[in-house]
């Protein structure tokens, strides 16, 4: 989703001057198509978040639009309270941009596995949160945002390759993405992850199990609207995050049956054990967490078998 999103940033900064991107000594081999054809526009602000977010914070009340680029962690934990008391309480446009989110840095080690991001900026009610599923998605999110006038969070994914089928870039902002219709399950995906989400509702068909699949991209604001109406006409939801099970989607998806007394039982499959030293490659610890494409499907199942064994009995 890099490329995409500095590909397109490239393109909009050709079109507006006030654009501006900020790096936390990152992004080599990803942000030269705008570094070169920007160079008075793109800074390297060292390994210095938190300064990298006050800087952003004096040039967007001067009037630019500065983009601040980290990895997860680094983008929106080390500098949080800057990012709280800056662009948040000052209503100014500065975007942080968080690459890598859940266990992409996997072979990095903990303190790169990016699982609470979406929690802590999720809280502000003052910021606009996005987290695309796919490069293309990213370009339609970059393209129908990056002028909002207030702080905007982007959790972006490496991965260039991968699309979720059925998405097709699609994107509004408070708005809910449907992808096909089931009857059985409803299977609720934020996020890169929701590609195995996808694959998941496939191998669900081959087993008599109909899902529909919606993706959530636009956290903040959140789509209520949109899931009150899905949630109603289904008895069993599952919601698919590379992140902590509290505070994600799973969280927005718990408060929405919640408050609106809706009478859906949700799985909430994401993150739930605190780091214990295990580290590798994605794949890898998605699988120890249950968010592989196989893992989904067995607790896809046993969620719906569980239900039908109660209504018959």
């Amino acid at each position: 989703m890099r490329g995409a999103f500095v590909r397109t940033l490239a393109e909009l900064a050709a079109e507006d001057r006030r654009i501006m991107l900020l790096t936390g000594d990152l992004g080599f081999m990803a942000l030269e198509p705008f570094a070169e054809k920007f160079p008075d526009r793109f800074i390297n602000m060292g390994v210095a978040e938190q300064n990298m977010v006050g800087v952003a914070t004096g040039l967007a009340r001067e009037g630019f639009l500065p983009f601040v680029y980290s990895i997860v962690t680094f983008a929106s934990l080390r500098p949080y309270e800057f990012i709280r008391n800056g662009p948040i309480l000052h209503n100014l446009p500065v975007r942080i941009v968080g690459i890598g989110g859940g266990f992409e840095y996997g072979h990095a080690g903990l303190t790169h596995h990016g699982l609470e991001d979406v929690g802590v900026m999720r809280v502000q009610p003052g910021i606009a949160l996005i987290a695309p599923a796919d490069h293309e998605q990213t370009r339609s999110a970059l393209q129908a945002t990056w002028d909002l006038p207030g702080p905007v969070y982007y959790r972006l994914g490496k991965n260039d390759t991968i699309t979720v089928p059925g998405l097709d870039g699609r994107f509004d902002l408070g708005r809910v993405q449907v992808i096909n219709e089931g009857d059985d399950l409803l299977l609720i995906a934020m996020g890169a992850i929701a590609s195995e989400a996808a694959a998941a509702a496939r191998l669900l068909a081959t087993r008599g199990i109909a899902s529909t699949l919606a993706v959530v991209s636009s956290l903040n604001p959140a789509p209520v609207d949109d899931l009150v109406a899905l949630l109603a006409r289904f008895r069993l939801a599952m919601t698919v995050e590379e992140h902590y099970v509290v505070g994600g989607l799973g969280s927005l998806v718990a408060e929405t049956v919640a408050d609106h007394g809706l009478g859906c039982r949700v799985l909430r499959c994401g993150v739930r054990s605190a780091p214990n030293g295990v580290t590798g490659g994605q794949a890898y610890l998605q699988q120890v967490h249950g968010l592989s494409r196989g893992a989904l499907v067995d607790a896809a199942t046993a969620l719906v078998t569980k239900s039908m064994a109660v209504e018959a009995s």
